[in-house]
């Protein structure tokens, strides 16, 4: 990724670039639409250009301005506050909590939780697909069933696996490049295999444990270590990189936010996955690459249901 026209790397630099609000609403208007401004209710629309930093989309009759269709849509927190968050979030390596947000920004922490999510939202970004040599491992997030109801223990006891009542995720990485990950409904062959297939390229070799669910897949060569034997490499076939991710992804889970629920497990994967793939972007650059991506609407409804 090219450099932008901005450049920050501390909060001082970034208030220079952003002293007031004026300043963001013009930076977003150049990042969406890079000065060919386009209806969201009408794209082959003639567009008007207003007061107050609206527009009238001509086709349609409606006003619109630069957070319309966005994740920043219907929101009276100010494009400031929103551009800060989105600074600090990204750039901290394991994110930040709602409550310390709250107070950064001096808002309610519901609000710093609602920003957070629709952040998420947008760091929800496609890649293209993994070739050479891939790694391929699940982990489970739900932390210790020591730590769980009584229930909850003896079921796991019953089982015996710690993955009893905790989300199975599923991540594959490219030695040396770019990351997938994604909640399953489990590790098996009928989940894993179809995103293998999606995501990795034909010819590539995928090296796992010793699970069944990754073996005899078309098309992908396939090395395994036995972990449960005591093996964790061969020659260059290992899985240290993934397993790596899953460390940081869980002691971020257990330092920062304490605790997740099932239901916005993927959304967390996806904040941690967009770090590790932009781990070398520079810190104004990651900005605007998680800003390429506003574009859509997460409402609070939507989130809570």
């Amino acid at each position: 990724m090219q450099e932008q026209d901005i450049y920050f790397k501390s909060i001082h630099d970034f208030l220079a670039v952003f002293p007031n609000e004026q300043a963001c609403i013009d930076h977003l208007t150049q990042t969406r639409w890079n000065g060919n401004v386009v209806s969201p209710f009408d794209p082959e629309s003639k567009v008007y250009v207003c007061k107050l930093n609206r527009y009238k989309c001509k086709n349609t009759g409606k006003y619109f301005n630069v957070k319309t269709g966005t994740i920043f849509e219907d929101t009276n927190m100010p494009l400031m506050k929103w551009f800060m968050a989105l600074y600090v979030f990204s750039s901290h390596k394991k994110g930040i909590s709602s409550h310390q947000l709250a107070r950064d920004l001096d808002i309610t922490q519901k609000s710093a939780w609602f920003m957070l999510h629709r952040l998420r939202y947008a760091f929800n970004v496609p890649t293209e697909k993994l070739e050479g040599i891939v790694e391929a491992d699940c982990t489970f997030v739900g932390g210790k069933n020591s730590n769980k109801h009584k229930k909850k223990r003896d079921e796991a006891n019953a089982n015996g696996t710690g993955a009893v009542n905790k989300t199975p995720v599923f991540g594959m990485v490219q030695r040396d490049g770019k990351l997938v990950t994604g909640v399953v409904a489990k590790e098996d062959q009928e989940n894993l295999r179809p995103l293998i297939r999606r995501w990795v390229e034909v010819g590539s070799t995928l090296v796992t444990d010793g699970h069944g669910a990754y073996k005899h897949i078309a098309g992908v060569k396939h090395e395994s270590v036995a972990h449960e034997k005591g093996e964790y490499a061969r020659q260059h076939f290992h899985t240290a990189h993934i397993d790596g991710f899953w460390s940081q992804f869980k002691r971020g889970i257990i330092g920062i936010y304490h605790q997740i629920s099932e239901k916005h497990t993927n959304a967390y994967a996806q904040e941690f996955t967009l770090r590790h793939n932009t781990r070398k972007f520079s810190t104004s650059s990651r900005f605007d690459y998680i800003l390429t991506n506003m574009v859509g609407r997460l409402k609070y409804n939507t989130l809570t249901a």
